[in-house]
């Protein structure tokens, strides 16, 4: 056990806000389809995972990185409008357990279809930033990024939820699914528009983390947990508690792994969400039903 209070422990906790912006960036997505729709994605860190391969093989093809990562974030948009109009709306109206079975059998399709497309081995950019040193500490110009970028988006989707007339419609059909259509608002659409911007979420969050991490078939294993770990903290449904939980839950990542060992952060985040769940079973912003 090694957890002073010195440079290093400040730069754990540093890294931990900064690793806050991918995983709020993740969660949002999965809780504005879950506010809109109330249907929780299981397969969301798998459409990331279309979005890292196709960013990857639109560079390696010769676009620029950022047209590259424009590409893999309509296609990623795309595929969530169809993953809504394919599986999504033929089981809205039955019970969850079938809507978490669909997706769940979409996330093993998609896993096994990546293996068979692009075999096993890693695959990455080959971008490399450099980093920032700063009185001893250092941080990786990648994740300073991937935290400006991430918050830009959140700030740009608040945006256009308050102030466009979809976006209003989006906020006021999540809050009565059933006097909407009274009042004229086509429902579907606004569904298949909300998967949509699910998805394109999704694949902004693959447009960081191909900074960042290698892609492979099971990289939604790794980042799938902690999504649905943090929308349940925070409350199913609330972005606000889900950008709260994402940096509760990177905090306790960074200085567990920096006092302990990397696995060991990973174990005291789960024990405390299991904690917090026991607690207050809504979450951290979610409202008793």
């Amino acid at each position: 056990m090694d957890c002073q209070l010195d440079i290093y422990f400040l730069e754990a906790i540093i890294n931990g806000l900064l690793l806050a912006g991918l995983l709020a960036l993740l969660a949002l997505g999965l809780n504005l389809i879950f506010g809109v729709i109330d249907v929780v994605w299981i397969c969301y860190a798998e459409l990331v995972m279309v979005g890292m391969y196709g960013i990857n093989y639109a560079y390696k093809g010769g676009l620029p990185f950022l047209l590259a990562a424009a590409f893999g974030i309509l296609l990623v948009a795309f595929a969530g409008a169809v993953l809504h109009f394919l599986v999504i709306r033929p089981v809205l109206d039955t019970p969850p357990i079938n809507q978490l079975l669909v997706t769940g059998g979409v996330l093993f399709f998609l896993q096994a279809a990546a293996t068979m497309a692009f075999g096993v081995e890693f695959k990455n950019l080959g971008i490399r930033l450099g980093s920032l040193s700063i009185a001893d500490m250092n941080f990786s110009w990648a994740r300073i990024s991937t935290f400006l970028v991430a918050l830009a988006g959140m700030l740009v989707l608040w945006l256009f939820l308050s102030r466009t007339y979809v976006g209003t419609a989006i906020r006021a059909i999540s809050q009565d699914r059933q006097i909407m259509p009274l009042m004229g608002v086509d429902s579907r659409k606004l569904y298949l528009v909300t998967s949509a911007i699910g998805g394109g979420l999704a694949g902004l969050a693959a447009t960081l983390m191909v900074l960042q991490y290698d892609i492979y078939p099971q990289i939604g294993l790794q980042f799938g947990p902690l999504i649905f770990m943090i929308c349940v903290l925070g409350g199913l449904g609330s972005m606000i508690g889900g950008f709260v939980a994402a940096f509760i839950i990177s905090q306790f990542i960074a200085v567990g792994s920096s006092c302990f060992h990397t696995e060991w952060g990973y174990a005291v985040a789960f024990l405390f969400f299991m904690v917090a769940i026991f607690i207050r079973p809504q979450g951290l912003f979610g409202s008793k039903s």
